[in-house]
């Protein structure tokens, strides 16, 4: 019995021991402490403040020659699905909206606009609303040059921007704050907010360059995610066999 409850004395000594040691180290992370710091082996912005966080996630964004963003935005009320890869000197992708599906091409300042028959029988203008489904026929399929000066290349040449894009999507309204760490396709994140999530949420990576990965706009303006940063694509001019020079104001989608 007596052995026994020296046993007992020396196990209930050690158990204190140990206690006194994981007080002791505080946040710091210790083997049998009763949990892992999240931010180990990682690239070390979870440990930042909110705001930190974003610069260095933008500075990384802007530093990056090359992105594949896809998912949804919302703007003027209308939604756009895309999935778009953008490096600095042009983009290309594809973009829906309201049942409409065209691709979108930029190489330099040249942008191209890829759509079916359908596409442009439907629109208004020229090639639409008057039934002259051969003018239609002429540019469906094909990589239409869209005139610098025509209402649809500012409408539709941000969406291959990269600078424009991001400068446009990786902001967050409010008061900014870290909101837990979290995994994005396998990737350990750190996410922020604006607002407690009401001026929109944005997921970092912990892994590597802290690029961000998916970002919840503010009012339910759309979710995006962002991949393939720095990851080299083609990006040349078409064709010209699949390329037609409208020569004047284009169809309005």
């Amino acid at each position: 019995m007596t052995a026994i409850l020296q046993g007992r004395t020396r196990r209930a000594h050690r158990a204190t021991l140990v206690g006194a040691a994981c007080a002791v180290a505080g946040a710091a992370v210790l083997s049998g402490c009763g949990g892992e710091d999240p931010d180990a082996g990682t690239n070390g912005v979870g440990r930042l403040p909110a705001d930190r966080i974003q610069a260095r996630t933008r500075a990384a964004a802007d530093a990056a020659p090359m992105v594949r963003l896809s998912g949804s935005v919302v703007t003027s009320g209308r939604t756009y699905r895309l999935d778009m890869r953008l490096k600095d000197d042009g983009g290309i992708g594809s973009v829906t909206s309201r049942g409409a599906a065209f691709r979108l091409l930029r190489v330099g300042t040249q942008l191209y606009l890829k759509a079916d028959a359908d596409f442009w029988a439907q629109a208004d203008g020229p090639a639409g609303g008057s039934g002259d489904a051969g003018a239609a026929g002429k540019l469906g399929g094909k990589y239409v040059k869209v005139p610098q000066g025509d209402p649809a290349y500012k409408k539709f040449s941000g969406f291959t921007d990269k600078d424009v894009l991001l400068d446009g999507l990786l902001t967050l309204h409010g008061t900014l704050a870290t909101d837990g760490h979290h995994e994005q396709a396998g990737t350990r994140t750190i996410r922020i907010t604006g607002d407690k999530g009401a001026g929109g949420a944005l997921d970092v990576s912990l892994q590597g360059d802290p690029y961000p990965l998916r970002l919840v706009r503010a009012g339910g303006a759309g979710t995006l995610r962002f991949s393939d940063w720095g990851k080299d694509f083609r990006l040349a001019q078409p064709d010209g066999s699949q390329t037609v020079d409208y020569g004047k104001q284009l169809p309005a989608s």
